[in-house]
């Protein structure tokens, strides 16, 4: 609680309201229940983050891809469980559909089975961070941190912290990569699309509340 409290940058009234509460329009939201408003909100995120991994820019030698900034947008926009439940949604849809960055599918990308034995699979890290990633995004958002540049990029970060800390031991694990050679694969080659990623994050959330802030009449 009193850590929470440190973290808080609203007033009580405002506290847990987030961009996706105004994402769907007045008239709709008035004709749904709220139970309703919140599923189709985690399905939207859900199948967004299928689309923006899906996006790639060809840059040498690792592309970047939109998956990670799919999961940042969807996170701070519908906050801890909303996000949260909607990467959780993503990572499952991932099982049976080929929506993951790699254009496969298939839970062996978390686990599988070799010869009657359970093998991590490399990637399965990364796909499990989202997930945390997503709640505690979603958690700094709900507490103001994506109403300016700077404290968007500041959970932005966090949560890319949260997705390597558990995605580059796992792909260790996987793989019987050492330290040094985890990071070399795990987390060096995407540090410059991350930090690209972060920024348009970062900037596109002030941004949004400013619009909601303006007056109907502004808008």
């Amino acid at each position: 609680m009193i850590v929470t409290q440190r973290l808080n940058r609203l007033p009580a009234a405002e506290r847990g309201i987030t961009i996706g509460d105004f994402l769907v329009p007045v008239t709709l939201g008035e004709r749904i229940s709220a139970r309703a408003r919140h599923v189709a909100l985690m399905v939207a995120g859900a199948l967004f983050i299928a689309i923006t991994a899906q996006l790639v820019i060809p840059l040498t030698p690792v592309p970047i891809t939109g998956q990670t900034l799919g999961v940042l947008l969807v996170a701070g926009a519908l906050g801890a469980k909303r996000g949260g439940f909607s990467v959780l949604l993503y990572v499952v849809m991932g099982f049976f559909l080929p929506v993951y960055a790699s254009h496969d599918q298939g839970i062996q990308h978390i686990i599988g089975s070799t010869d009657g034995h359970l093998v991590l699979g490399a990637t399965g890290g990364y796909l499990v961070g989202f997930v945390f990633a997503g709640v505690l995004v979603g958690r700094l958002a709900e507490l103001g941190w994506d109403r300016n540049f700077v404290g968007a990029v500041a959970a932005f970060v966090v949560g890319n912290l949260i997705i390597y800390t558990i995605g580059v031991p796992w792909l260790m694990l996987a793989t019987g990569l050492g330290i040094n050679g985890g990071i070399a694969a795990g987390l060096t080659p995407f540090l410059l699309g991350d930090a690209l990623k972060i920024i348009l994050a970062a900037a596109l959330f002030p941004a949004a509340w400013w619009v909601v802030g303006r007056r109907p009449a502004e808008r």
